[in-house]
């Protein structure tokens, strides 16, 4: 079990059908999969021996899947940068990991012969390594199963990035478990939006290749860019972070286009209700959330609905399709209490969910102390998300554990508060988090962005939340702001809300 496999088999299975496309360059699988052998023999020819740790610093391209895979071949482990940190993070990680050198795309030429401590195999441009390689007749040794395949770092949200071991069985069983969940096959076209360096897009490298679908390439997101390669390239799955959608359904003429998506998924953060509405008139497909994380490879849910409930009128279809959804295959899931009890399945009390599995990390990269916090004394996974259970078993996710804001001894769920400000017609994004207030604690304070050409006061937005929820809920403060900070994968960051000006 070995993610290389997925290509070798696809290139057996499906010589000549089109594997990978971007702009004018498409090539079949038995030519990835040769692309793919030839960096593998070009890294080892560079002394890359396996179990050596091979930085990746790409935009979302063909060759950056070829990296993937190519890594694989070389028994090596692909330690994935995220494009949008500063030189001394990405120094951090490459440092951290001890990589042996750094493959880059062109656009990270200057950055990556810049980084440092330096590398015992420089930094070198993929396309060069592919055309500098020569695939033997003896392919190089695979590691096995549980070898680490990849290391994700982090945000570093809470303090220094973690490195996430994945292993090949981690990945190649998500993998396998996504294509019967989601029904994946040779018919489907994924594109690649989301940043490839997360594994809220990564995942789809290996489930299309797997089944011998098509993978198309955005290096660069933009709200029309995206929709206008969803029509032309035909794509009929994706998966997106709430961020890009939430800007893709508010673009004028989005829902204009000729659309072949059979299922839209979002991933990576809670979305509101008012969005999926967006979703579902824009793009006139299926819609599912997802909700995983970067040490389960990452599904842990799909809102995908039971036959029970899809026999429920559309509106109320709507409800489940909103939840954060029932456990993905092969997982096993609890929402617990302080002491670890499971609580009632009433879709009312909260708890934190955890997970085991063979999808689930099993650590982080040179980091036991960190491995040992993040799982309980039963073995599970412990996610830091608060979320209720109902009696179909399926999950809803209310706040980042560390989000719950704690207000004149009420507890009030983040997420709740933004899905009620969503269903403004004025806003375009929001955040809501706490700040510290004399009196109460903590604040309720909501960071807005406005639709462009739109007018609404704090005052307004607040009792228009008021008028929808429980008062103590409602922002005391709303600050506006011309744009939210965001992680590198997209999402909004609300410690950098708390921490920055906005939180001073």
């Amino acid at each position: 079990m070995n993610v290389f496999d997925f290509l070798a088999e696809a290139a057996r299975r499906w010589p000549t059908r089109k594997a990978l496309r971007q702009g004018p360059r498409e090539i079949d699988y038995a030519t990835a999969e040769r692309l793919a052998r030839q960096l593998a023999a070009s890294l080892h020819a560079r002394g890359v021996r396996p179990g050596d740790r091979i930085g990746c610093l790409m935009h979302n391209e063909l060759d950056h899947l070829l990296a993937y895979f190519g890594t694989a071949a070389a028994g090596a482990i692909l330690v994935s940068l995220n494009t949008r940190l500063s030189p001394g993070e990405q120094q951090h990680i490459l440092a951290h990991a001890e990589a042996k050198l750094l493959l880059h795309d062109a656009a990270h030429g200057e950055r990556a012969a810049g980084l440092g401590p330096p590398l015992p195999g420089g930094a070198l441009a993929v396309a060069r390594a592919i055309d500098d390689g020569r695939a033997g007749s003896s392919p190089l040794p695979l590691a096995g199963a549980d070898a680490p395949a990849h290391l994700y770092y982090t945000s570093g949200t809470t303090g220094a990035p973690k490195g996430v071991v994945l292993t090949h069985r981690n990945v190649c069983t998500h993998a396998r478990a996504a294509i019967l969940e989601l029904g994946l096959g040779t018919h489907d076209t994924w594109a690649h939006i989301a940043p490839m360096f997360h594994l809220a897009d990564a995942w789809a490298t290996f489930a299309i290749t797997a089944v011998g679908g098509t993978h198309v390439f955005l290096p660069h997101f933009t709200p029309d860019a995206a929709l206008d390669l969803l029509a032309a390239e035909r794509v009929t799955i994706t998966n997106l972070v709430p961020t890009m959608l939430n800007l893709m359904v508010k673009a004028p003429g989005a829902g204009d286009r000729q659309y072949s998506l059979r299922v839209m998924l979002s991933g990576g953060a809670p979305i509101a209700p008012d969005v999926v509405r967006r979703i579902l008139a824009t793009f006139r497909c299926d819609y599912v959330q997802t909700y995983g994380m970067t040490e389960t490879s990452p599904y842990l849910t799909l809102s995908l609905l039971s036959p029970a409930l899809q026999a429920l009128p559309p509106e109320q279809q709507l409800l489940w399709k909103c939840k954060t959804g029932r456990p993905f295959h092969g997982v096993q899931l609890e929402v617990v209490d302080d002491d670890g009890r499971p609580v009632a399945a009433d879709g009312k009390q909260v708890g934190e969910i955890r997970v085991q599995g063979a999808t689930v990390t099993p650590g982080y990269w040179q980091n036991p102390a960190a491995t040992a916090a993040a799982f309980d004394r039963d073995g599970f996974l412990r996610t830091g998300d608060l979320a209720t259970i109902d009696a179909h078993g399926y999950v809803d996710i209310v706040d980042r554990k560390k989000d719950a804001i704690k207000t004149g001894g009420e507890t009030v769920y983040s997420v709740e508060v933004e899905h009620v400000l969503y269903a403004h017609p004025a806003v375009l994004e929001c955040a809501v988090f706490g700040l510290p207030d004399a009196t109460w604690g903590e604040r309720v304070t909501a960071a807005v962005v406005l639709r462009p050409g739109s007018v609404a006061t704090a005052a307004e937005l607040i009792a228009f939340c008021r008028d929808r929820i429980a008062h103590y809920k409602a922002p005391k403060e709303v600050r506006f702001l011309d744009a939210l900070p965001r992680t590198g994968s997209g999402k909004i960051t609300k410690k950098a809300l708390r921490d920055g000006p906005a939180g001073a």
